[in-house]
C-alpha cells in the first residue's frame, strides 16, 4: 500500500478479501473536473447573492447583532481549523460519499451507516428547501416585470424538472452552468460593496461592526447558526473527489479557497450592508426593509437598471445552488448504494455521462412529491408570501444546516481517531489540535441551533414544531445506527466495506507488485 492510500480491504470472518471495485459503471467519470471547476461547484451551493440578500438581513433584523461582519471572521477561522484535518483526510480517502466516509474511516461502519443516512436527509432538506423561495420569487419577477399573476409552485416545478435534466449531464456541463451563474452574482455583490463604501452614510467608513463588543447579547448563539448556514457548500469538495484527475491535491486546495474567499467575501460584504446604513440603524433598517435591504441600497446608490438585474440574478443563484445540492445528493445516494446502505441500482452511472443517475433521479422524484405536498398545502391567494412557502424555506433549510452541522462535528472526531489508529498522532499533532479546536466550536454552534429552533424556524418558544424539526435530525442518527448495526450481524461483508469506494480500490490496487 502506498503512503497516502488508506487500506480498501478488510478480511472477514472466512478470511476472503472485499473488493469494492464493481466495474465501470459502478465508477463515477475520472478527469472531468480541476481546480476551477470543482471550485464553482463548491462555491455555487454558498448562493452568495441570496446569503446577501436574504441570510445578511434576516440576521441583522431578527437577531439584532450589528457585528455580524465579526461573526464571518469567527466562523472562517472555526472552519479553516476543520478544513485542516478534513483536508488531510481528503488525501487518503477518495469516496463521492465524503462526510461519511471519512466518518466510518475513523469511527466504524456503524458510524458511517449512520452518517451516511444524516447526509442524506440534510443535503435533501437544503435542496428542496430553496424551490419555496425561488418559486415565490419568479413568481414575484412575473408579476413584477410582466403583469402577470403565477402561483409559486408552477415556476418551482418547473425549476425541479430543469435541475433533474442537468443532473444527468456530464458534471463538467453542470460546472460551466455553475460557473457562469456564480460570477455574475459575485460580481454584482462586489459592484455594491464598492458603491456602498464610495458612498456610505452619515457615519462614514466605520469599522464599528468588527468591534467585539458589537457581539454581546443573548442572540449571538443564534447569530452563528444564522451566519454557519451561509458557508455550507464549502464542504463538498470531496464529494467530488471521484471526478477529479489529482483529487489529493485540488480538493484541498479548493476547500481552503473555498472558506477563505467566502469568509472574505461575506464579510466584506455585509461590513458594506452596515457603511451603506450606517452601523446604528442597520438592525433598524433591516426591520423594516426585511429581504428588500440590498435592493433598496442599491436603487439609491446603482440605479433601477442594476437593482432589477439583481432581482433576477437572485433568482438564478438560487438555482445554482439548488443545481450545486443536487449534484451533491445524487453522488452520496450513489455512495451509499455502492457500498450496501442502499439498493444497488443506486449505484450505477449513467454510460452516456458517467452521472449517478438513479441518484439523481430519486433527488427529483424527492422534490417532486415535497413541493407537490406543500402547493396543496397553500390555499392562500397568488402572490402572497404564503406560509407553506415561507416553511418549505426555512424548515428545509434549518433541518439540512443542523445535519451539517453535526456531520462536521463527528468528520472532526473522525479524522483525531483515524491518525491515532494509525500510530500518525504524532506526524499529524497539529492537525489533530486544529480538528479537536474545530470539533467543540462545531458542537457549540449544534446546541445553539436546536436551543433556538423556534427562533430559526419563526415558531413560538412552546411550539412542537421547534423539537420535531431538529427530531429529523435526531431519527436519522438513530435510523442510521440501527442500518449499521443490522448489516453488521447479518452481512459483515457489506458493513466492512462501508467507505471504502472505488477509489480507494483502485489506488490500492495500482500498488500492488506486479507478477
Amino acid at each position: 500500500m502506498t503512503t497516502g492510500s488508506s487500506s480498501t480491504s478488510r478480511p472477514t470472518a472466512g478470511g476472503d478479501g472485499i473488493s469494492t471495485f464493481k466495474g465501470q459503471e459502478r465508477a463515477l467519470r475520472a478527469d472531468r473536473l480541476g481546480t476551477g471547476g470543482l471550485l464553482l461547484s463548491v462555491l455555487a451551493a454558498t448562493a452568495p447573492l441570496m446569503v446577501v440578500a436574504g441570510v445578511m438581513p434576516t440576521t441583522f433584523a431578527v437577531m439584532g447583532i450589528v457585528g455580524q461582519p465579526l461573526l464571518f471572521v469567527v466562523l472562517g477561522v472555526v472552519l479553516i481549523l476543520f478544513s485542516v484535518g478534513y483536508a488531510e483526510m481528503s488525501r487518503h480517502v477518495h469516496n463521492a460519499g465524503a462526510f461519511y466516509a471519512y466518518i466510518s474511516r475513523g469511527l466504524g461502519g456503524t458510524a458511517g451507516a449512520s452518517a451516511a443516512l444524516v447526509a442524506l436527509v440534510a443535503y435533501n432538506a437544503l435542496q428542496v428547501g430553496i424551490y419555496g423561495i425561488f418559486g415565490f420569487e419568479v413568481s414575484n419577477l412575473f408579476d413584477t416585470y410582466a403583469d402577470v399573476t403565477v402561483a409559486w409552485w408552477i415556476p418551482a416545478l418547473v425549476a425541479v424538472a430543469a435541475v433533474g435534466a442537468l443532473g444527468w449531464l456530464k458534471i463538467d456541463v453542470n460546472a460551466r452552468v455553475l460557473g457562469v451563474l456564480l460570477v455574475i452574482e459575485v460580481i454584482l455583490v462586489v459592484v455594491f460593496d464598492v458603491a456602498a463604501i464610495g458612498d456610505p452614510a452619515k457615519e462614514g467608513l466605520s469599522l464599528h461592526a468588527f468591534n467585539p463588543d458589537t457581539l454581546s447579547g443573548a442572540g449571538i448563539g443564534t447569530a452563528l447558526c444564522f451566519c454557519i448556514a451561509a458557508f455550507l457548500g464549502f464542504e463538498q469538495a470531496p464529494v467530488y473527489a471521484e471526478e477529479t484527475s489529482r483529487p489529493h491535491l485540488l480538493v484541498p486546495r479548493v476547500m481552503f479557497l473555498a472558506v477563505a474567499g467566502v469568509a472574505v467575501f461575506f464579510a466584506v460584504s455585509s461590513w458594506a450592508l452596515t457603511v451603506a446604513t450606517g452601523p446604528s440603524a442597520i438592525v433598524g433598517t433591516a426591520r423594516k426593509e426585511s429581504a428588500g435591504l440590498l435592493f433598496t441600497l442599491t436603487e439609491s446608490r446603482l440605479g433601477g437598471t442594476f437593482t432589477d438585474v439583481l432581482h433576477v440574478l437572485f433568482v438564478t443563484g438560487m438555482f445554482a445552488a439548488m443545481l450545486s445540492f443536487h449534484n451533491v445528493v445524487a453522488r452520496y445516494a450513489f455512495a451509499m448504494g455502492r457500498e450496501g446502505l442502499l439498493p444497488a441500482a443506486f449505484g450505477r452511472t449513467s454510460s452516456a455521462s458517467g452521472a449517478p443517475a438513479t441518484g439523481s433521479l430519486s433527488q427529483t422524484v424527492f422534490s417532486l412529491v415535497v413541493v407537490i405536498t406543500f402547493a396543496v398545502a397553500d390555499d392562500k391567494p397568488t402572490g402572497d408570501p404564503t406560509a407553506p412557502v415561507l416553511h418549505l424555506f426555512t424548515w428545509g433549510g434549518n433541518i439540512g444546516a443542523l445535519g451539517v452541522i453535526l456531520l462536521m462535528a463527528a468528520a472532526s472526531l473522525s479524522v483525531i481517531v483515524f491518525f491515532v489508529r494509525r500510530g500518525a498522532a504524532a506526524a499529524q499533532s497539529w492537525r489533530l489540535v486544529t480538528s479537536a479546536l474545530a470539533g467543540l466550536a462545531l458542537l457549540v454552534i449544534a446546541v445553539y441551533t436546536v436551543k433556538d429552533f423556534d427562533v430559526l424556524v419563526g415558531t413560538g418558544p412552546g411550539s412542537a414544531l421547534s423539537r420535531v424539526l431538529p427530531g429529523v435530525i435526531g431519527l436519522a442518527v438513530v435510523v442510521g445506527l440501527v442500518q449499521g448495526a443490522v448489516l453488521r450481524r447479518r452481512r459483515p461483508e457489506a458493513h466492512a466495506r462501508i467507505g471504502l469506494g472505488n477509489e480507494a480500490f483502485q489506488l490500492d490496487k495500482a500498488a500492488e507488485p506486479q507478477p
